[in-house]
């Protein structure tokens, strides 16, 4: 079901390109970030990072490259990139080597490519930069290679274009020509496709491989989805607090994945392919500082013994090839178990809709949507996919009256609703609440928690003092927070905290209706497991969703039913089991190949 899966990694890789050792990276006090990272990379060879945030990942990353974020410092170890020490070099010397050495790919191409610079100019600075030796002659040429490279055009018109005239896979492309037009020995990279839809994604993990394969380039992916890098990597390596728990071939780690937090990521992953149970980890990595003596794990760990708690475990081999941090590692294959979970299927229930969209058509400079009709029923989830462009997030907004130039009818438990919020009643305007994708902007940073979910109880219901703080803390215990979370900030919270602070902000409005947008894109994967467990709780109970994703492996895991979207029009619509077993539309089958998937190894 992905299109990377007809790559095999070869037998043997001749040269090392990158070593590691004994890397250590402190904040200030000693307080240490990365701890005794040791490892290596080969030409060709593509090497997974993935843990969850916190782990170190990103810290990691970045010390390839010799630098650290503000605050923290590189004070021990060894980064050698085609035998040349990276963390001896300063100034001129280290500029030169990130680019022409090794190539860095952020995650986010919207905020990393210069939106004042055509695709031309970016490219052309880059090689003029770093490659002052190739006259205008070859620089068109190896320009005009390397977009065709990555899958781009290198006619004049592509060239003249500023970046936001490209749609989010063609920046992404184009920040891999930025990194491989320059022939880095080492690529590293950095979530590159977290945000994008998954024909998407698949397509820019496809050009990497072959990329790196053709090239020779080693590369280092970090990610915290092992089912994005299961067809893409060589090797996989695994990070908990700093440290590297495991590491082995993709073949090994994931049919006996040996240490406790290794198979509890995988136990987290939902699959496209089957409903099954998804077990969050519990608990928090523990902060940098706050990691306790022996295994950092331990606490989290449901085979931990007292012997845990008294050295920290070194890396040690299981297998030929693979190496774990455990005093008791696994010795056996992951069992994942299939939930038996009750989805309606069969004939519908006939029922008054809670929701009912009628020939809805919304345009901005274009039409984005066409005659779009659907129904919800209360209590049920249904799941809104397609890829970018598709009109998901236009469809959801409409529905809470944020959308413009909209046209069509709504209806809402009965009543016809207003395609715009300002003129709903406002007696009913906090029956439909909208959750927003990104919990770091959707939150005030100036304000607490508190204040944050304080504010909806006195704009909707007039409540405030003591009652307003026994209701946010009321709410706040519902989406499994301590009510000690109301008087911290934004900034002081994980992403998945703030995400249950984004929920409980909804909640607390009373809402019938809770319209999700790709609220678990950027979370880990045993996050995003403890999010879906609370959002069946809450529909459980009553609640109605709208889950906006280009998941299919969390549609699997959520929803009822699904609507399939593609150029603003609804292709496919059913029970979810029906639509992703037996899919109808071209369009569907399409998206279902080029979803990440764990068959076949679990």
């Amino acid at each position: 079901m992905n299109a990377l899966a007809g790559f095999e990694s070869p037998d043997k890789l001749s040269t090392q390109v990158l070593q590691v050792s004994d890397l250590r990276v402190e904040l200030q006090g000693q307080v240490d970030v990365l701890s005794g990272v040791s490892f290596s990379v080969q030409a060709g060879e593509i090497l997974g990072l993935v843990g969850e945030s916190g782990s170190g990942k990103t810290t990691l990353a970045t010390a390839l490259l010799a630098h650290a974020r503000r605050g923290a410092r590189i004070v021990g170890g060894r980064v050698e990139v085609a035998g040349q020490a990276l963390l001896t070099l300063q100034g001129d010397a280290l500029r030169r080597a990130r680019g022409s050495l090794i190539g860095y790919v952020a995650q986010d191409p919207a905020t990393a490519l210069n939106p004042a610079l055509r695709i031309g100019n970016l490219l052309r600075e880059t090689l003029g930069a770093h490659q002052v030796q190739l006259d205008r002659s070859a620089q068109r040429q190896r320009i005009s290679e390397t977009l065709r490279d990555v899958g781009l055009p290198d006619d004049p018109d592509f060239l003249r274009r500023f970046p936001h005239q490209l749609s989010g896979g063609q920046q992404q492309r184009v920040m891999l020509a930025l990194a491989f037009v320059l022939r880095p020995k080492l690529i590293v990279l950095d979530e590159p496709t977290t945000a994008l839809d998954v024909s998407t994604q698949a397509h820019i993990l496809a050009t990497l491989r072959r990329l790196c394969k053709s090239l020779g380039v080693a590369a280092v992916y970090v990610s915290h989805d092992l089912a994005v890098i299961k067809d893409l990597v060589d090797r996989v390596m695994v990070m908990y607090a700093g440290r590297i728990v495991e590491t082995a071939s993709r073949e090994a780690l994931f049919s006996r994945p040996a240490h406790p937090y290794t198979r509890g990521l995988l136990a987290a992953i939902p699959d496209v392919a089957q409903r099954r149970e998804l077990a969050a980890i519990a608990g928090h990595a523990p902060a940098p500082g706050q990691r306790p003596v022996g295994c950092g794990f331990a606490a989290r760990c449901p085979r931990r013994t007292a012997a845990c708690a008294l050295a920290e475990p070194a890396l040690h081999e299981v297998a030929p090839g693979q190496q774990v941090a455990c005093l008791d590692p696994h010795r056996q294959a992951l069992q994942l178990i299939a939930s038996q979970g009750a989805q309606r299927v069969g004939e519908v229930v006939e029922r008054p809709a809670l929701l009912d969209i009628q020939g809805l058509n919304v345009a901005y400079d274009r039409q984005v949507l066409f005659d779009v009709s659907l129904r919800v029923a209360p209590g049920e989830c249904l799941a809104l996919v397609g890829e970018s462009g598709s009109g998901k997030t236009s469809l959801a907004r409409a529905v809470a009256g944020l959308g413009e130039n909209a046209q069509g009818r709504m209806y809402y438990a009965g009543q016809e609703l207003s395609l715009a919020a300002r003129q709903r009643e406002a007696g009913s305007r906090h029956q439909i609440q909208y959750i927003f994708q990104n919990p770091y902007r959707a939150l005030n940073p100036r304000q607490t928690v508190l204040q944050t979910l304080s504010g909806p109880l006195a704009h909707f219901f007039g409540i405030k003092g003591d009652e307003a703080r026994q209701r946010v803390a009321a709410v706040l215990e519902r989406v499994s927070l301590p009510a000690s979370v109301g008087a911290l900030y934004p900034h002081s919270l994980s992403g998945g905290e703030r995400q249950r602070v984004a929920i409980a902000r909804a909640l607390i409005c009373q809402p019938r209706l809770l319209i999700c947008d790709e609220i678990t894109s950027a979370l880990d994967v045993s996050v995003q497991a403890s999010i879906l467990a609370l959002l069946r709780q809450l529909q459980a109970q009553g609640l109605t969703l709208l889950f906006v994703t280009h998941d299919l492996g969390v549609v699997r895991a959520i929803a009822d039913r699904v609507v399939v979207l593609q150029h603003g029009r609804v292709v496919e619509q059913g029970w979810v089991d029906a639509v992703l077993d037996q899919p109808q539309a071209a369009y569907t089958r399409t998206l279902l190949e080029n979803s990440p998937t764990l068959a076949g190894v679990l």
